[in-house]
């Protein structure tokens, strides 16, 4: 027997269309990793990459569960003494919603170059406004 190395140019590309205002923001963000990583598909390679586009619109109405909406906090590190910067999750959805999303997904992909590529597959805005229609993506359903 031998084993197939699938290439990602030799998988169809895919594109996937989510709303944020629909799924929780953990549970979508661990869909969306794993799509992007292509573990979804019977031709997962781990050197590849999925081959797959991600589409996100309305980041900012993402669901929280529990009391993560008045605790939650994204905290960041210049390098220089006293350089802490913490932003709650409340100002970064008026600031930059975008990133709420992305931040989520690129903490659950692989911790590498293969990972910076496949998190360029992502396109995350806050509005309901695309400019992917071209792509036909195929929207996802929310589960439970």
């Amino acid at each position: 027997m031998r084993t197939s190395h699938v290439k990602a140019s030799d998988t169809e590309e895919r594109w996937l269309l989510f709303d944020a205002s629909q799924h929780t923001l953990g549970r979508m963000a661990a869909r969306i990793a794993v799509a992007l990583m292509g573990k979804d598909r019977p031709t997962w390679t781990p050197s590849e990459h999925g081959n797959t586009h991600v589409v996100v619109i309305n980041s900012g109405q993402a669901k929280l569960t529990g009391n993560k909406d008045g605790q939650k906090e994204y905290d960041t590190y210049t390098g220089y003494p006293g350089g802490r910067h913490v932003v709650s999750l409340a100002a970064k959805r008026e600031t930059n919603p975008e990133q709420i999303v992305t931040l989520a997904v690129r903490r659950m992909l692989p911790k590498n170059r293969l990972g910076a590529r496949m998190l360029t597959h992502l396109k995350v805005y806050g509005g309901s406004d695309h400019p992917h229609s071209a792509q036909q993506p195929t929207e996802i359903e929310a589960t439970i």
